[in-house]
């Protein structure tokens, strides 16, 4: 396995991320939602930059090339509170070699050193084992099974979820 590093979307991206996102066999078989508007991601760059308080995407870089992406979205969990849940998303020549376990614990590390989020989740498809493994490996928790959560391929999805919390992570000073 390579060295992963994160680093933020820049405007010669977004064609590849484009594809990543939007080619159903560049996200299959868990992350194909349908296609989506061709030119999403380049208006919410023009935005945001991918980046703010609630939500965010990373590029996940091993060897100098694109291996895939980190994603992060606000989830409210009270009147005055919320979390983080995770995504990742690997072009499929790089599943299978640590890339996205190494993309998910960088991701962890910059959002705890980053902001004040106190719980990161993330859920799964039942069947998605390998994600599983990455998640647990990373330090999350698996919390339970979540039924038929998830609409995907003209069927509903079990799914798991998976947290995170502040003080399970030993934080690395990256000063």
């Amino acid at each position: 396995m390579g060295d992963v590093s994160l680093r933020p979307v820049r405007e010669d991206d977004l064609a590849e991320l484009e594809q990543l996102i939007n080619e159903p066999e560049n996200t299959a078989p868990y992350n194909w939602w349908g296609w989506r508007k061709p030119d999403r991601m380049a208006k919410l760059w023009e935005e945001s930059g991918l980046l703010g308080d609630e939500h965010g995407i990373l590029l996940a870089i091993a060897e100098d090339e694109l291996v895939g992406f980190v994603s992060w979205h606000q989830v409210g969990t009270g009147p005055s509170s919320h979390c983080f849940e995770i995504g990742v998303n690997l072009q499929p020549d790089s599943r299978g070699r640590g890339y996205g376990t190494e993309a998910q614990r960088l991701l962890v590390q910059y959002l705890f050193a980053h902001t004040l989020v106190n719980r990161l989740q993330a859920g799964t498809e039942l069947a998605n084992a390998a994600e599983q493994r990455a998640l647990e490996k990373v330090g999350f928790t698996r919390e339970g099974v979540l039924r038929a959560y998830t609409y995907r391929n003209g069927r509903w999805r079990d799914c798991v979820l998976y947290s995170l919390l502040r003080d399970e992570v030993e934080l690395i000073d990256q000063t």
